[in-house]
């Protein structure tokens, strides 16, 4: 009884303080103290710069320039505009990827005391998407980096001058961060970066990454936090994945510093809904507060910090860092499996524990993670919503009761693992369980992963639930797996290991503390109780990172093992109220993704994309109107049919592997580009293309099957062609006079060029679009052309 009251205090308390530790902070009124951060003043920038959409390179973005350099020059920085044509190549692209556009900086100094030290620079962007005000991404971090200078100036003279660095074209490619760090003789200056971006509109902001040898950094980061949610395993994901910010330019010109963003809210993320009415202003206030805790030191110490080894770290609770180097983490692991050997000697002196328990525990903690993942991935391909970032729209609207579903089904199927251990010969169930929800993956489309999941665990649950497993033994062997994933992940990702040995230390010390949870069961259930109350909150934070960082619900099931080496000893048990409470969750989970799949949740507040284009083929001369979102709402429809062709789901002729909805359109007068090529006085060639006007965006695709070399895009010298017969692609924003591409060859050749042109906005001949009630919102650059064509050009 008292095990089963612990239990669900345990986990009301967990729950409990893990929403509570993930609020943001109440944002501060206008009228607090001068040198704190005010999100309430941050927002009189905000709402101005996010008025309206402001691309790189439109009206709009210029408009923001204009009252920037008025800011800037109230407060004293002597603003000065950076304006260049950049080019950038991807680094993260196979093939020759070239982004281009020309881009406007806006550069203020703060000079400091000694004008020579390395300087400290706040930087963010200002630049929004086409269809997305962009109150978060990123006037949220250019408001915070002003209302920061302005708390600083309160202060005196720096020790060094202060950059505020407020860069154009992040959105086409941080060509704004690459023209400067590039080209800007300041670069040479800059000792430290803090940045400041978002990818939502929400949640609370986290210092997602740093630079190599980041040791005295986080040194400096753990004195100086703020209610900080960062960890060294946050920096080692961020670091494999495929995304980038401003930061990756300042990282690539080896100068150290800290990246910071908030990503809750993510439905508003490049969105038009991204207003500053939506915004969090508690997300704004904790982003203030943090980099302008650690931008005082920075800004007035004696010396920035340098390089050191890295550490291993992580945020806890509060403005609690606990770092340290990567070695210790051996230890950590030592100490913990010395304190699970104390656990087991101690319970085998009291006949409590059986060896072939243990080994029972290792197959209990394979079924847990197996049948965890299996159901969650079941959970996500029952909703019905493909993967993509257009597709996820659907759960991003409904985020929260989606997340609550998630924590329901591992919830349940921890506790429904753990009756199925202590009660014996219910193989038929956990198979049952196992190969049903394995096979149910597929009625939503052949998955092969989600039935190999549900057939490998159900081949662990002919062996491990024979018989009924003691908790003493089962649970020492599951801290062995919580060992050996300890030891896998110390070995070959040292930054990541702690989120493994961290609850297994404290799991371990209960072990031995209670004798693997059986001696003293009063005051033990207490112990294990308050510690679980604890590490599970902690753990939770970490699932709410990867359930808004990446739509792979599966990871979830190494969470729900974690949280299990804690709760075992309370959740193991054969009482029927536990077995029915675990039924109870895993139907009240799958009954809220049943919700999910049957409600569409399009409200004003979160209005359904569209995406609708008109489509010209200059290579055979039709036109079509096509739709890009995965459903095709009845406002799209309307669009696609208006000139009465049927409507047909085809290949995206822009995206390989995409489909769109396509039908035929009248064919309207639309401007086409001028593309030549010309032989130069020095005997190099020059491929020119300029675009017909009210062109936002243009590609161009090339390749040649002879080699070419020293190329040159738009005067710039870029590496762009790689082999003979490779495709490289280049894409340019804001490049009304559109470009020019200079490069030689030895003797005779051909280039094949493919050429995309985004915009001008509907053809004025074409039937208008028809208005959009409030329950849909045009995405990126909808409801405007899309000319696409080939020529080859031989010399």
């Amino acid at each position: 009884m008292l095990r089963g009251l612990a239990l669900w205090l345990a986990l009301m308390g967990a729950v409990s303080l893990a929403h509570w530790s993930s609020q943001t902070p109440t944002p501060s009124p206008a009228t607090s103290p001068g040198s704190s951060f005010s999100a309430a003043r941050a927002m009189v920038d905000d709402r101005i710069i996010a008025a309206v959409p402001h691309p790189v390179g439109s009206t709009e973005n210029r408009a923001s320039r204009d009252y920037l350099i008025g800011r800037m020059t109230a407060l004293g920085l002597s603003p000065q505009v950076q304006r260049t044509q950049v080019a950038r190549r991807v680094a993260r692209s196979e093939d020759p990827f070239i982004l281009a556009a020309t881009v406007e900086n806006i550069v203020g100094i703060w000079p400091g005391r000694d004008r020579a030290a390395p300087a400290l620079a706040l930087m963010a962007h200002y630049d929004s998407v086409p269809a997305s005000p962009g109150a978060a991404d990123d006037a949220a971090g250019v408001s915070a980096a002003l209302e920061v200078i302005r708390a600083l100036k309160l202060q005196g003279t720096p020790a060094r001058d202060v950059v505020v660095l407020i860069t154009d074209g992040e959105e086409a490619g941080l060509l704004g961060a690459e023209a400067f760090f590039k080209d800007s003789p300041l670069a040479k200056h800059i000792g430290f970066v803090v940045n400041m971006e978002t990818r939502g509109g929400g949640g609370q902001a986290q210092m997602f990454q740093t630079g190599p040898q980041n040791g005295q950094v986080i040194d400096l980061f753990a004195k100086t936090a703020v209610r900080p949610q960062s960890s060294s395993l946050a920096v080692f994901l961020y670091e494999h994945m495929p995304n980038d910010t401003d930061f990756t330019v300042s990282n690539a010109a080896a100068i150290p510093g800290l990246n910071y963003a908030f990503i809750g809210r993510q439905f508003d993320y490049h969105s038009a809904t991204s207003t500053s009415q939506n915004l969090d202003q508690g997300s704004l206030q904790d982003m203030g507060d943090q980099v302008l805790a650690v931008a005082r030191p920075l800004a007035f110490g004696q010396a920035l910090p340098g390089t050191s080894p890295s550490l291993v770290y992580s945020s806890t609770f509060g403005s609690h860092v606990l770092a340290y180097p990567p070695l210790l983490g051996w230890l950590i692991l030592i100490v913990a499996a010395g304190l699970t050997v104390v656990g087991v000697r101690r319970a085998r002196r009291r006949n409590d524990l059986a060896w072939a328990d243990i080994t029972r525990g290792v197959g209990l903690a394979i079924y847990l993670v197996l049948i965890t993942a299996v159901l969650l991935r079941l959970a996500r391909r029952a909703t019905g919503v493909e993967m993509g970032f257009i597709e996820q729209r659907t759960l991003l609207a409904q985020v929260t009761t989606w997340e609550i579903a998630l924590l329901l089904i591992a919830l349940g199927a921890m506790l429904y693992v753990a009756s199925l251990a202590s009660r014996g010969r219910v193989r038929p169930q956990a198979i049952i369980l196992a190969l049903g929800a394995g096979a149910a993956c597929s009625a939503f489309g052949v998955d092969f992963l989600g039935l190999g999941i549900g057939v490998a665990a159900a081949a662990i649950a002919l062996w491990v639930f024979r018989r009924s497993s003691d908790a003493s033994g089962s649970w020492a062997g599951l801290l062995g797996v919580g060992l050996a994933l300890g030891l896998v992940a110390q070995a070959l990702a040292a930054p990541a290991a702690f989120l493994i040995a961290w609850p297994l230390l404290a799991a371990s010390t209960l072990a031995a503390m209670t004798a693997m949870g059986t001696r003293r069961a009063g005051w033990g259930s207490l112990l294990i109780c308050g510690v679980a109350i604890v590490g599970v909150a902690w753990l939770l934070s970490f699932a709410h990172g990867i359930f808004l960082g990446l739509d792979l619900v599966e990871l979830l099931a190494l969470i729900s093992l974690l949280a299990t080496l804690l709760l075992w000893p309370l959740a193991h048990g054969t009482d029927h109220f536990r077995r029915f409470v675990a039924l109870a969750l895993l139907l009240a989970g799958f009954g809220t993704v049943a919700w999910i799949h049957s409600k569409p949740p399009w409200t004003p507040r979160f209005p359904q994309a569209t995406m609708v284009y008109y489509l010209q083929d200059l290579d055979n001369g039709t036109q079509t109107r096509i739709a890009m979102t995965p459903e095709l709402d009845p406002w799209s429809r309307a669009v696609v049919s208006a000139d009465g062709g049927i409507i047909n789901r085809v290949a995206n002729p822009l995206w390989e592997g995409a489909k769109v909805w396509s039908a035929p359109a009248k064919v309207v007068a639309v401007d086409e580009p001028s593309l030549a090529l010309t032989r130069q006085s020095d005997g190099g060639l020059r491929f020119t293309m300029v675009p017909p006007p009210g062109t936002a965006e243009f590609g161009l695709d090339i390749r040649s099957k002879s080699k070419l070399d020293e190329t040159r895009v738009d005067g710039r010298p870029v590496q762009l062609f790689d082999k003979p017969g490779q495709w490289s692609k280049l894409r340019f924003s804001a490049s009304p006079q559109g470009t020019s591409i200079d490069f030689r060859a030895d003797g005779p050749g051909q280039i094949e060029v493919r050429f995309t042109l985004q915009g001008p906005a509907w053809p004025k001949e074409a039937i208008p679009l028809p208005k959009r009630d409030a329950l849909v919102m045009a995405f990126d650059r909808s409801d405007t052309t899309i000319t696409l064509g080939t020529k080859q050009f031989s010399w």
